[in-house]
């Protein structure tokens, strides 16, 4: 048994708790840090850093949402006894080239790829989670998601599987080492077609509308999100829309000697759990 105390940053958020809870239950002495969590980490707080990392071997990076603090958090790292990192990233970070997107994860993946220690990126394509856990799921609880991306698939991966991936490599020491996976689901899928497995599983009248970026950016601002990260995001399907993610990859399978979970193993999951459950009605009148 892998005997390496752990520490996972964002234990409390989609991949972290997973994470956490796997090596729970292969009893490998873990930490979980987070804003909310006992022993608490911010990205925005460096204070707390260093009791998050003492008597730590080997951590799981959830990158910050701006580009900048990991540098520091990797010198803390090695100055504290770190001997490895394993990097959440984006599927394909090293293709973007001068898009504003993903500053934050080129920029942890610089921090963690440039240190001493030893590392492991794990680059992921979009989540299946983001249609009931995340940013797609309000809008098809509603009963209309509409995005600007239109025809080009993209190979959804189960966070369940980004999970496992991540427990291996965390406790498979050597084995990983200076490795970049780029991890996608079994095929590729257009939203359209996401949507429609969706509507199907769930049993509700669901629709996908493709729409141009400004009007995306439009709808996110009229719902709260600051202009700066709601233009972010559109950048995400500027990307996708060239194709650049499009294509499957073997590596998850290559690790974990199994094919990933497929887009309808989730839908089927997420939809018995009522996930896309239409709110009931308020009563009407007295």
């Amino acid at each position: 048994m892998n005997t390496e105390n752990t520490l996972v940053l964002g234990a409390t958020g989609k991949t972290g708790r997973r994470v956490l809870a796997r090596l729970r239950l292969r009893g490998t002495p873990v930490r979980a840090a987070s804003r909310s969590s006992a022993t608490r980490f911010d990205w925005s707080d460096p204070g707390g850093w260093d009791a998050a990392l003492r008597d730590i071997s080997v951590a799981y990076v959830v990158p910050p949402g701006v580009p900048g603090p990991a540098h520091e958090f990797v010198k803390r790292a090695e100055a504290a006894g770190v001997r490895r990192l394993v990097l959440l990233s984006g599927r394909g970070a090293d293709t973007w080239g001068d898009s504003a997107f993903g500053l934050d994860m080129r920029s942890a993946e610089d921090a963690v790829r440039g240190s001493a220690l030893e590392w492991t990126v794990l680059r992921a394509s979009n989540f299946n989670q983001n249609f009931d856990e995340d940013v797609f799921h309000a809008p098809l609880v509603a009963g209309e998601l509409a995005l600007p991306a239109d025809t080009v698939p993209e190979p959804f991966i189960d966070i369940e599987d980004i999970a496992d991936i991540a427990t291996k490599v965390l406790t498979e020491p050597g084995r990983h080492a200076g490795r970049i996976y780029e991890l996608t689901g079994p095929r590729a899928l257009t939203f359209g077609e996401a949507v429609e497995l969706i509507s199907r599983a769930s049993g509700r009248p669901l629709t996908y509308r493709p729409i141009p970026s400004a009007e995306y950016v439009e709808t996110l601002v009229a719902e709260g999100v600051g202009e700066g990260d709601a233009q972010h995001v559109a950048e995400m399907f500027t990307l996708m829309e060239r194709g650049l993610f499009a294509e499957t990859t073997d590596d998850l399978a290559s690790v974990l000697g199994r094919v990933p979970r497929t887009f309808e193993e989730y839908v089927v999951r997420a939809a018995a759990a009522g996930a896309w459950h239409q709110p009931p009605r308020p009563p009407e009148g007295l």
